[in-house]
């Protein structure tokens, strides 16, 4: 058997082999939701573990594919490619493979060990089941209903339109139908569900599940990571993921208009959306909202209260300045993902998961995917509607994009503006494991 210290002792040695153990462990981290960003953080610490460099490995990480090159001290260049298949959002896996390079690098794991652990990692069972997966698509649309100045009733009604959403979609996946298809479909019979409600009068805003049937449908995570991307300088990566968010946003929009058409409902793009000033109210539909996103996102259990309390914080945040204080929408979504994402990565250290990991599921109640939704609405009814209405959506879309960069670079801030004291706490952590490894293989 071959030994770890063999593998390290050249570093170039199998290179072919570790080439493919990095290649891997980025196309994980894409399937399943990792930014670019930290896709090359943990590639650059895998090589580090292989003891390769770093400064001598180069990667080019795109939406479906991933490149690298691997330059060794006589000038040979080793390149090789990835495809990337699927991509869902699988939070426990992207904390894992953080862990696993860390706990390879410092108990000294064989190359084939770590690949085996890898491809563990793949096949892991979800942490929740499908009626907790429904469930949790139904807490969302319940949730963000509440926080939009929905009713209990409401709200109620919204979450079973997201539970039957959510079946709909995993039918519809089931049987292999298009991506953007499976969203229509589903955007359809969850807003064709609340459009019957609201002839029912339990609710004094009827409307508001109409909105919010389809939230769990929304890409929050990937709007997050396309903007993430762009601000870094990822723009070939960012932008491919913002045209798929774009594409899955239209087709909820397509599946919303075909059933308000068909039940005869008025159009619901100009409903005033907003939460009441019952700051209990915010705090519990943050935590509902939340939980339910981190279900649908598989995050690890141990971390539930954790985005459920940073939920919390970033709604009520925001909220208390806008409400009380007359503070721009934009400003306040910001502080409230600032506070987020510093905590999360002062506390990411203690939990041992990425920072992301933290601070998405307690961000995305911030995610103003009704506007972005009411810009493809009247995009898609352009013949039917007049000047002041088309501007009205624009303005909407405007400002939903200025609100999403406010809260990626609140929930990046202290890589935005900490990066190199962050960087170097990193390293010096790396080099402390690989001089405990050198010692260990004398």
């Amino acid at each position: 058997m071959r030994r770890f210290e063999d593998d390290v002792a050249y570093p170039y040695l199998r290179i072919d082999y570790k080439m493919h153990l990095l290649l891997l462990t980025g196309q994980i981290l894409m399937e399943n939701g990792a930014s670019t960003d930290q896709i090359k953080r943990d590639i650059f610490r895998a090589a580090v573990y292989m003891d390769i460099p770093g400064d001598n490995v180069h990667s080019h990480i795109n939406f479906s594919t991933l490149m690298m090159s691997i330059n060794d001290e006589k000038h040979y260049s080793y390149t090789s490619f990835a495809k990337c298949h699927t991509h869902v959002v699988n939070m426990s896996i992207i904390s894992a493979v953080n862990r696993l390079i860390w706990r390879a690098t410092k108990r000294n794991y064989s190359l084939e060990k770590y690949e085996k652990e890898l491809l563990r990692l793949q096949k892991l069972r979800k942490h929740y089941s499908l009626p907790m997966e429904a469930l949790g698509a139904g807490l969302i649309c319940g949730g963000l209903c509440k926080l939009f100045g929905g009713d209990l009733a409401a709200s109620l009604a919204s979450m079973l339109c997201g539970v039957i959403g959510f079946w709909v979609r995993r039918a519809c996946n089931s049987y292999g139908f298009n991506t953007y298809a499976v969203v229509t479909i589903s955007a359809f019979v969850a807003t064709f569900v609340a459009c019957i409600i609201q002839y029912s009068d339990i609710s004094s805003t009827p409307i508001h599940p109409m909105i919010a049937a389809t939230v769990f449908l929304i890409p929050g995570i990937p709007l997050i990571n396309a903007m993430d991307d762009m601000l870094e300088g990822y723009l070939l990566s960012g932008m491919t993921r913002a045209v798929n968010t774009l594409f899955t946003l239209a087709s909820i929009a397509f599946g919303i208009i075909m059933a308000l058409w068909l039940c005869g409902a008025d159009d619901i793009t100009q409903v005033h959306i907003q939460p009441d000033e019952v700051y209990i109210s915010h705090a519990f539909a943050a935590i509902l909202t939340s939980i339910g996103m981190s279900m649908s996102f598989n995050l690890p259990k141990r971390l539930l209260p954790i985005a459920a309390i940073g939920a919390v914080i970033a709604v009520n945040l925001r909220n208390i300045l806008v409400i009380q204080y007359d503070a721009n929408i934009i400003a306040g979504t910001f502080v409230g993902a600032a506070v987020v994402g510093i905590a999360g990565q002062i506390i990411n250290h203690w939990v041992h998961a990425p920072g992301s990991v933290l601070t998405i599921p307690s961000v995305l109640p911030l995610v103003p995917g009704v506007l972005l939704y009411r810009l493809i609405y009247s995009l898609l009814n352009i013949s039917t509607i007049d000047a002041d209405n088309l501007f009205s959506s624009i303005q909407n879309g405007i400002e939903a994009v200025t609100i999403i960069t406010s809260i990626t670079i609140g929930v990046t801030i202290p890589m935005l503006f900490f990066r190199p004291y962050i960087e170097k706490y990193q390293r010096k952590k790396i080099e402390r494991l690989l001089v405990r490894r050198y010692f260990w293989k004398h």
